[in-house]
């Protein structure tokens, strides 16, 4: 490969790199501790918080002089402004604007209210958003959650139809243990801690911020799905009952009421949509059968698409053959009855069903994330004993602050030591193995960060076990070098010799490496897993470095630069 095509390599990495970096680098140092604190709520305080803003702004302006100028606060307001006065086909303000020119845009006070709310709304939905897919910081480094599940008895009783034993309990908690690690697997988290806890009980501790949403979208609740029927004439009366009653929509409690004027058989349920905050909203009542058509432990494959008409998101999924059969004679009953999708016991979708449907099923209803959420616990399986949250509560991090602080300050010492060292035993070759290894932490952060892994103090033993590795492959190429420059060759005959002579010595080591890390990354779980896979990556950064980048500074040294000796010992 020619020098230039090389250089066109790394530019392209170093950029590739940056893009991946800067979220993490711009959420840890750029965005204020407030916004982070807030998008790291759950969505109902963003609600609230939002909608109080939004409340106070509006006030605050209806304070204000109709022809005083905008303030430069609520500069937001003037784009969305803009698209109202043109689609209403009025000419927009030609000067400054004014609190009398932002009000004409919008037909009520209503409609201002919201323009508001959703700027605040989309600001910190967005940070949420940015904030989830950074580098994590893990348990011992910043705290988490941690949730205490319990086995819920008396439903698993009631599903079975008998007693149930302790012995019984115990053992199917431990397989609800090891559906909820492979759920974890599959939204791509690598440090989380899961544990049993007495007989019944299981604790989940996950690293990162203390947001209820990222935990629950790894426990997904209960992750049933029924398919059942929906009664149409009987949902308009209890429709119409509650529009007459509004106090017998819910019990004391705060569930459904299920209505003694319905059938035996019959099941009230809520159909709920998101709401712009992506919070479940009711929106209406439905009377179901109370038999259940299909569940979901037929489900063997799932996965997401979009409907190629509307373009929404939808949930495609293969059933096993008994699935299929059951399926088959269900939609084959109830041709032209209305089917209802329930996902952990929220109406989340309704159909007519047309024609019969056997093995195949495509459903839609869903928002992406609840999709891609859904897909993942079809692919998983629906939990053996249903869990109820018994706690939840934000955890510190278990290293302490003044142990993180000397745990890093150690890092940086012995960083800035290896460089030194390289810089003054092997004079500009060192600073050309320096300028390596920093890129090399860069690459290996910004790997981290594109896969949203977590960093704990293991991993960043495994970065710092990595810079040692890169070091030791500098070495290696350094003294075949040396060994070629004494023996009187020039330096563009030496660099060669010594790249290649030192290749597949570096190559075979790390090789190796590499194949244990992999091992330990299948094999281990939480931090060990967390070591290996940061060792993985590191190995993969160095190598390039090493191999690729040092090769390439060298060339151009003596090549463009026209260096006829080379710098590479303290003695020469």
């Amino acid at each position: 490969m020619t020098k230039r095509g090389r250089l066109f390599i790394v530019l392209l990495v170093l950029v590739v790199s940056g893009l991946f970096l800067f979220p993490t680098v711009n959420w840890y140092f750029a965005v204020p501790q407030e916004t982070k604190d807030l998008a790291t709520g759950s969505k109902e305080q963003i609600k609230e918080y939002a909608r109080g803003l939004a409340t106070q702004e509006l006030q605050e302006l209806k304070g204000f002089s109709v022809t005083e100028n905008l303030p430069e606060a609520y500069d937001y307001l003037i784009g969305v402004a803009k698209d109202s006065y043109k689609s209403r086909g009025m000419d927009t303000p030609s000067g400054s604007w004014t609190v009398e020119d932002v009000m004409k845009a919008y037909t009520s006070e209503e409609g201002l209210f919201d323009a508001i709310e959703d700027f605040y709304r989309s600001d910190l939905l967005d940070s949420k958003d940015d904030g989830n897919s950074v580098l994590q910081l893990g348990l011992d480094l910043s705290g988490g959650m941690s949730v205490l599940l319990e086995a819920d008895r008396e439903a698993y009783a009631e599903k079975v139809g008998r007693d149930i034993s302790d012995a019984e309990v115990s053992e199917k908690v431990k397989e609800d243990m090891e559906i909820l690690n492979n759920r974890i697997d599959q939204f791509g988290v690598t440090e989380p801690d899961i544990r049993l806890q007495g007989s019944d009980q299981i604790l989940v501790e996950v690293p990162g911020a203390a947001d209820p949403e990222r935990i629950n979208s790894y426990l997904m609740g209960k992750g049933s799905l029924t398919f059942q029927i929906v009664d149409q004439e009987a949902s308009q009366e209890v429709q119409q009952y509650v529009a007459a009653n509004p106090a017998e929509q819910f019990t004391a409690s705060g569930e459904i009421k299920q209505h003694d004027f319905l059938e035996a058989g019959k099941l009230v349920a809520g159909y709920f949509v998101d709401d712009d905050y992506g919070i479940d909203e009711l929106q209406r009542f439905v009377v179901l059968d109370e038999e259940v058509g299909l569940d979901g432990i037929h489900i063997m494959e799932a996965t997401t698409g979009s409907n190629p008409i509307t373009g929404n998101p939808t949930v495609n999924f293969q059933l096993d053959d008994d699935g299929g059969e059951i399926f088959y004679k269900f939609t084959t009953n109830h041709q032209n009855d209305t089917m209802a999708v329930v996902m952990d016991g929220k109406v989340k979708a309704m159909a007519t069903i047309s024609e019969p449907i056997r093995s195949s099923v495509q459903i839609t209803g869903f928002s992406s994330d609840e999709a891609a959420s859904l897909a993942v616990v079809l692919k998983t399986a629906a939990l053996p004993i249903e869990l109820n949250v018994v706690n939840q509560q934000a955890v510190g991090a278990s290293l302490g602050e003044d142990s993180v602080s000397s745990g890093l300050n150690a890092i940086a010492l012995g960083f800035l030591l290896v460089i030194i060292f390289m810089a003054i035993y092997y004079r500009r070759a060192g600073l050309v193995a320096d300028l390596a290894l920093l890129l090399n932490l860069v690459l290996m952060l910004s790997v981290l960060s594109a896969f949203n892994l977590t960093l704990t103090l293991t991993s960043i033993a495994g970065l710092i076990l990595t810079v040692g590795m890169a070091v030791d492959a500098n070495v290696i190429i350094f003294e075949r070098i040396k060994e070629e420059y004494r023996l009187g060759k020039s330096a563009e005959a030496s660099v060669k010799a010594g790249f290649q002579k030192a290749f597949w010595t570096i190559m075979d080591a790390n090789i190796t490496t590499f194949i244990a890390a992999l091992v330990l990354s299948q094999l281990g779980s939480g931090s060990v897993a967390g070591f290996a896979n940061t060792l993985a990556v590191g190995i993969v950064s160095s190598m390039f470095t090493a191999l690729f980048v040092s090769r390439l500074i060298f060339d151009f040294a003596i090549e463009q630069l026209g260096a006829s000796k080379l710098h590479i010992d303290w003695r020469l």
